[in-house]
């Protein structure tokens, strides 16, 4: 199992300011998984070119099962990381964008303006999550009960989590 944490921000790949956002990322699922996996940590410039080019890689090239993206998904001019997934994703899974702006809307009244979503290529599951460390945590508390299902579904590694920090969803057997 492969886990990608991936910062999309200007400012911390030029090192002008220290990334806790992808850290937040790292130390969330470090918490919440109990079965072996390998984590990938990536600073990417915000951007159509360098998301989309990212994001196939890891998918494609590296095998990447669970890539979670951090950042780029306000209004501002250079956050597009939404549209970069339009350019690679094969399904949209929007469910988990309107479960996260639900909830962040609870804490904060500008979780409006964000444009999280969330896709499929090939066997890799990406989402994109907020860029505060404190939002990404409200975020995967709301989606991740979903994710080791999903990546069932799609093929990807097998993902077990402890149950005091995250309780998935599997339907049982017949």
């Amino acid at each position: 199992m492969k886990i990608a944490a991936v910062t999309i921000s200007d400012r911390a790949s030029d090192g002008t300011y220290e990334d806790k956002s992808g850290p937040a990322i790292l130390a969330y699922l470090e918490e919440a998984v109990t079965s072996p996996w390998e984590p990938i940590h990536k600073i990417i410039p915000d951007g159509i070119e360098s998301v989309s080019t990212t994001l196939k890689q890891l998918a494609d090239e590296d095998g990447i099962d669970l890539i979670l993206t951090t950042g780029g998904t306000g209004p501002s001019p250079r956050d597009l990381t939404p549209e970069a997934m339009e350019l690679v994703m094969e399904k949209e899974l929007r469910g988990f964008g309107e479960l996260m702006r639900q909830l962040s809307l609870k804490e904060v009244p500008t979780a409006i303006l964000s444009r999280q979503t969330a896709g499929i290529r090939g066997k890799s599951l990406i989402i994109n999550l907020p860029g505060k460390p404190a939002s990404i945590k409200t975020c995967l508390d709301a989606v991740f009960q979903a994710v080791p299902y999903c990546l069932d579904l799609i093929g990807a590694g097998r993902i077990e989590t402890d149950p005091n920090v995250i309780v998935v969803f599997r339907p049982k057997a017949k």
